[in-house]
């Protein structure tokens, strides 16, 4: 074990959420005594992602042991860390979920989660806002539910919505009200990556493409789609990695975060102005 290696402001912003009563004395006490990283030989957890990051470390769980994987969960929950582990196997998930009953494991998605108990709830975990998870077409689920998991862990309200791509574009429109009040929105779309750019036109948040390696030959396993979103000419898209759901529902997940916790700072103002 390492000792804590907090700097000032972060211990400040502790301090804070303490005394606006977003985090409770345990959860308080628990930050302030965390080591920055547990020794697992083989792995080193970083414990002090969240305050530092937004949220917990997350996992990988492609090539590695199950009881690598064990010990990485057991440590994390130990911690009071909420655990999400992406890429992982059915197998995988079925020794896990047989130590930690109360996993949730998306097969489609490849993801498991598992709540820390008591559920934690630190500082920056205290608010929630809204994301929008578009799935282009049925192909594209696999990529859009890892997307809907990781934005679900970090505390959003999650709307997700499915087989809209453009060759029918009558179908997005009846979903555009729940859309348009998301604080961002994760779009997955293989073939040619159109359809980020048709949402981008629509709404006044973030759009954060997430091309596919759905496609056909010209595809080049989603480097057209990439290629297509990073040139969009809707100005409120940003593009990840092909595949890269887990990339698409974090960044969505922090900007809500941010989102809502500006809305909360905002309300207090309004009323002490009252």
């Amino acid at each position: 074990m390492l000792a804590n290696t907090m700097n000032s402001d972060q211990i400040k912003g502790l301090a804070a959420g303490l005394l606006d009563g977003k985090l409770s004395m345990d959860a308080f006490v628990r930050q302030i005594t965390r080591p920055a990283t547990a020794d697992l030989q083989e792995a080193q957890i970083d414990l002090q992602r969240a305050a530092r990051c937004g949220f917990p470390e997350v996992v990988y769980a492609e090539g590695k042991s199950p009881e690598t994987l064990e010990k990485i969960l057991d440590s994390l929950l130990e911690h009071g860390q909420h655990v999400l582990a992406t890429r992982v196997s059915e197998d995988q998930a079925a020794r896990l979920m047989q130590r930690h009953p109360s996993a949730r494991y998306n097969p489609l998605g490849r993801t498991l989660r598992v709540a820390a108990q008591p559920a934690a709830k630190e500082s920056r975990w205290a608010n929630a806002g809204t994301v929008a998870v578009v799935a282009a077409g049925t192909s594209d689920l696999a990529v859009a539910e890892e997307a809907f998991e990781t934005a679900r862990w970090t505390g959003a309200r999650v709307t997700k919505i499915c087989d809209v791509g453009v060759a029918g574009p009558q179908r997005l429109l009846p979903h555009l009200p729940a859309i348009r009040v998301a604080d961002a929105v994760v779009v997955v779309a293989g073939m040619e990556g159109a359809l980020p750019s048709v949402v981008g036109g629509h709404v006044a948040c973030p759009v954060i493409a997430v091309p596919t390696s759905v496609g056909y030959g010209a595809n080049f396993g989603g480097l057209a789609a990439l290629l297509g979103m990073l040139n969009s000419c809707a100005a409120n898209v940003t593009v990840v990695n092909i595949d890269a759901g887990f990339k698409g529902g974090y960044t969505a997940g922090l900007i809500a975060q941010r989102a809502a916790n500006r809305d909360d700072t905002d309300g207090a103002t309004d009323d002490n102005d009252g």
